[in-house]
């Protein structure tokens, strides 16, 4: 018996877009990966080499002044520019060939705070991680007021917990199923909520709500590791760079994430899962 129905499952996710030809590395997009200061720059390297290694055109990595040894020390074929103030990422994103972004993994809470309404305003799909989530855990409503429907949330139980409290507390006293419960958050942010765990939920404003499972037949415990869910965060920055659309972006994303940890298996850490991005795209023959 197979892992998965693949050619079901692949259709259903619209993997066959990731092997359309293009004319040059633009037209594959420009993912922009906003970084923490410091000491804090891996979980964005990580995003970073998602994104290219799922088939962005180009990754740029914006970083503080104080870190940017510290990061082109790790980088090669992902480029590097400042982003210190609201004032340069603003400067940053007058190109226009800059088409997704990702702002949360490690950026810290202050920086979040300071910079997402300059990233959101563009409009612009986004991708929102860890600290762009919890830096909101005080006033939740702020954040949903600047969100646009091509922003995609990718929380895990926590961070789910910090920005939507009362739905939590509904599924965790069992008033609502868990995925309703992601439906109605999908619906208050106004956009795509991705919640991950061992089944990841993902749901659109509107209802539609994508079951992932990596239990099972699909069990992959090694994605328990630190800074997967960054990867993640890169994998869908990187097909949204590419012209997917959120939900599509999502749901293909998630998808691959677990494909490539099967195809590692024990003993995987984060940095593994864009390097086995190849030969699962070899076995899909994408």
């Amino acid at each position: 018996m197979s892992r998965t129905p693949r050619l079901i499952t692949q259709k259903s996710i619209g993997i066959a877009e990731l092997g359309k030809q293009r004319d040059h590395k633009f037209t594959y997009g420009h993912a922009l990966i906003v970084s923490g200061g410091a000491g804090k720059t891996g979980a964005a390297r990580l995003a970073a080499r998602g994104a290219l290694r799922i088939g962005a055109g180009l990754v740029t990595l914006g970083v503080p002044h104080e870190a940017q040894c510290e990061a082109a020390s790790q980088l090669t074929s992902i480029m590097l520019t400042g982003v210190e103030t609201q004032a340069d990422l603003r400067d940053t994103l007058t190109d226009g060939r800059i088409n997704a972004l990702c702002l949360g993994p490690a950026l810290g809470l202050e920086r979040a705070r300071r910079l997402l309404p300059e990233a959101l305003a563009v409009h612009r799909p986004t991708v929102l991680d860890a600290d762009a989530l919890s830096a909101f855990e005080a006033a939740p409503a702020s954040l949903f007021a600047m969100l646009h429907e091509s922003c995609v949330l990718t929380p895990h139980s926590g961070e789910f917990g910090r920005i939507f409290p009362d739905i939590l507390g509904k599924v965790s006293a069992l008033e609502c199923s868990r995925a309703d419960g992601v439906r109605e958050a999908a619906a208050r942010a106004g956009c795509i909520v991705l919640l991950k765990g061992v089944d990841t939920l993902i749901a659109t404003p509107d209802g539609q709500c994508s079951l992932h499972s990596a239990a099972g037949l699909r069990a992959a415990p090694w994605l328990a590791t630190a800074g997967a869910g960054d990867v993640l965060a890169g994998f869908i920055t990187g097909l949204m760079a590419r012209g997917f659309t959120p939900f599509e972006a999502a749901k293909t994303g998630v998808w691959l994430h677990v494909e490539c940890a099967l195809a590692y298996g024990a003993g995987l850490i984060a940095e593994d899962l864009p390097e086995v991005l190849p030969d699962v795209f070899k076995a899909l023959q994408v």
